[in-house]
């Protein structure tokens, strides 16, 4: 018995030092890309391109999702050069990526300009007949895309729309100059140096026990209902960021939370979204919403979140004119968080 538990933990052992391995060349591998221009441009010979027009990535589609098509340097440079235009708007690419073969991903918009290209924007029409694609938007996209694509698409937008919006430096007021693999900007005038920024956000999933807390803004979709959420203030602390949050938007006081998860969203503008369960006591329940952040909030059992998350079609009106009661995408973290707590509907005693 011995031997054999010695043979598996070797065995074990041996297969997490292969996983972590293959996970540590690989960053190290982008790390390379990103801090030295010869070595991405190289990367790029070999890399495949992700194609977007003003933020909206090229998709194609196959039964009841979208397929994501990459193209060869080789086939860009054909394309571009069908198009009439310079083989030069490839430097407007960014890295977004590689494969565990070390395969360079990169994202590059054509329908964007930047303060250094001469090239006009392209023109979808003609873009999405000669590429047997559409350019969709992203927000309506991201649900029928598979999780890896979904995630590297997202990245690929937040990080265009970052550059999109960055091209002109703060201090001097003159066009800055981004690296090969679009990790960061600089002034030529003042050196200074701009790197992409996520801004924090906190996603509470508010329980008193037997019920959860949800609530919906007017832009969201008619019937659906969500996590509370609002951006950290600076000089917050994550768990002084929920308190605040949970405090203005429905006037409770939470008692104690706990961490779930995180997770990269591109909308409006990239945010990190910080996942957490708290707790209010049974007796603190009356919520005041702030009409000012929520058209509306209020208690759901358990079996109607079950019930809700259930729901294959949440767009279908009911017999009296009103949409069903339904919750965000699996794909989105807010999904997690509501799953977590019909499994577990009690938050462990964390002070908050």
């Amino acid at each position: 018995m011995s031997l054999y538990c010695g043979t598996a933990c070797r065995r074990k052992s041996f297969w997490c030092y292969r996983l972590l391995s293959t996970y540590v060349t690989k960053t190290r591998y982008l790390f390379e890309l990103k801090e030295d221009d010869d070595a991405c441009k190289k990367a790029q010979q070999t890399g495949a391109f992700y194609l977007f027009h003003n933020l909206a990535p090229l998709l194609q589609k196959s039964e009841h999702q979208y397929l994501l098509p990459q193209y060869s340097l080789v086939e860009l440079e054909k394309l571009l050069g069908k198009l009439g235009q310079d083989t030069q708007r490839i430097e407007d690419s960014v890295l977004i990526g590689c494969s565990e073969q070390h395969e360079a991903w990169f994202a590059l918009d054509l329908g964007l300009t930047n303060s250094s290209s001469m090239s006009a924007s392209l023109q979808k029409p003609e873009m999405e007949a000669e590429l047997r694609g559409s350019f969709i938007e992203l927000r309506k996209a991201l649900f029928r895309l598979n999780v890896k694509d979904a995630s590297l698409l997202s990245t690929a937008q937040a990080l265009l729309r970052w550059h999109d919006a960055h091209q002109f430096c703060s201090r001097s007021g003159q066009p800055t100059k981004k690296n090969v693999a679009g990790s960061k900007r600089v002034c030529p005038s003042n050196k200074i140096i701009y790197y992409p920024q996520m801004a924090p956000v906190v996603i509470t999933l508010v329980s008193d026990g037997t019920r959860c807390l949800l609530a919906r803004q007017s832009s969201f979709p008619k019937g659906m209902y969500s996590a509370l959420a609002g951006f950290c203030d600076i000089g917050e602390t994550l768990e002084e960021a929920v308190r605040r949050e949970v405090a203005e938007e429905v006037g409770l006081e939470v008692e104690r939370l706990h961490y779930s998860a995180s997770q990269h969203w591109p909308f409006p503008n990239s945010s990190l979204m910080i996942a957490c369960h708290a707790a209010v006591s049974p007796g603190q329940t009356e919520i005041q919403v702030n009409l000012r952040e929520l058209e509306a909030a209020a208690w759901f059992s358990h079996d109607e979140v079950v019930m809700a998350l259930k729901r294959n079609d949440p767009y279908t009106k009911q017999q009296n004119g009103t949409f069903p009661f339904w919750l965000p995408p699996k794909l989105a973290i807010a999904h997690q968080l509501i799953k977590e707590w019909v499994e577990k509907p009690t938050c462990p005693s964390l002070p908050a």
